[in-house]
């Protein structure tokens, strides 16, 4: 059996294969509210056939959108759409899962097919927080330090963001530590240069992250699996490395976090990535293989083969697909066929399956 087709067990459900969607924007929100767009777009990626869905980088609050238009969970009123966007994944077999996020300093930011927009105060700019007053880059606003009072409540913000996507039927929640946003702003000493017991060393760099986890956890059923995605390197010497990385994926795992959505960089426009097939394949399989978490990849996975290949190498045990799911919703019905697994296509579709 095709190892990409092989089902695996979570805690309160079972992942069809080991094809993920990887939470990607799409930027198309108002005040936060998910739209007709939203309902298909991703509908249309569980008819795909893919195991499960991370809906994109929700925010926990208005201050924490990457852009105006981001997806929120910050009121009750978010809640009536994502749960029609649940049941239709849900409808075609696919598990759903959400993406909880604070932008931090990467946050009030234009969209990007509009770099050049003016973002005037109010609806579409405003302050924006961080650990510490450290500027993303010469171009970017400087960020007020986060008081400790203000820590609290975006960890609560986080809790009652889970509780909303609870009643909205996901699967799964996914916190987003990854890319340079708040959570992993806390983990960089790059972007983390506090004195208190949120900044030094390794323990106090990590504990924004523990503390929303462990805030999570108290109101998350047992059906929820509970994800975290990260950035296992910041591609910079004196950041946060793969090996820090490995000793936090034990530390999450044992604090009821069942997968670890391995990526990397995003701390910093100065860091010299090499983007090529699999180039963030190495550190899911360092994570992998000296942890005991469930680990999946993401980066330039284009392939069946390629991504059968990873799981038979043992490097992880998920594939997350991203732009290659923008370019083609059908890559799980394809990847099927072409590593001969007879797979159930959706019954409209039989008569263009492939034979």
């Amino acid at each position: 059996m095709s190892k990409l087709f092989k089902p695996l067990p979570l805690e309160g459900n079972t992942l069809k294969n080991r094809i993920i969607m990887s939470p990607m924007c799409q930027y198309t929100a108002h005040d936060g509210f998910a739209n007709n767009w939203h309902l298909i777009h991703y509908g249309t990626r569980a008819v795909g056939g893919v195991a499960a869905i991370i809906q994109e980088a929700t925010a926990v609050s208005p201050q924490g959108r990457i852009t105006y238009k981001d997806l929120g969970i910050w009121k009750d009123e978010h809640i009536l759409k994502l749960s029609e966007i649940v049941q239709s994944i849900h409808d075609n077999n696919c598990l759903a899962g959400i993406q909880l996020a604070h932008a931090g300093r990467k946050a009030s930011t234009p969209i990007p097919w509009l770099p050049n927009e003016k973002l005037d105060e109010g609806y579409k700019k405003w302050a924006i927080v961080a650990p510490s007053p450290v500027p993303f880059d010469g171009n970017s606003q400087k960020p007020r330090e986060l008081s400790i009072d203000e820590i609290n409540i975006i960890i609560n913000d986080f809790k009652e963001g889970a509780e909303r996507a609870v009643k909205a039927g996901y699967d799964i929640i996914e916190i987003h530590a990854a890319h340079g946003y708040l959570i992993h702003e806390f983990l960089s000493p790059l972007s983390n240069v506090r004195k208190d017991d949120y900044g030094g060393n390794f323990q106090n760099r990590i504990r924004l992250l523990v503390r929303i986890i462990e805030a999570i956890k108290q109101i998350l059923p047992k059906r929820i699996s509970l994800w975290v995605r990260i950035s296992a390197t910041d591609w910079i010497e004196g950041g946060w490395s793969v090996d820090e990385s490995v000793e936090l994926a034990e530390i999450v795992k044992n604090l009821g976090v069942e997968v670890l959505d391995v990526s990397s960089g995003g701390l910093t426009p100065h860091a010299k990535i090499p983007n090529k097939p699999n180039y963030q394949v190495p550190f899911a399989n360092k994570i992998k293989n000296n942890s005991a978490i469930i680990t999946g990849t993401v980066g330039l996975i284009t392939q069946a083969v390629q991504a059968e290949e990873i799981l038979e190498n043992n490097e992880a045990d998920l594939i997350f697909l991203g732009r290659e799911l923008l370019r083609n919703p059908y890559f799980a019905l394809e990847a099927a066929h072409i590593l001969e697994k007879n797979t159930l296509w959706p019954l409209p579709y039989e008569r263009a399956k492939f034979r």
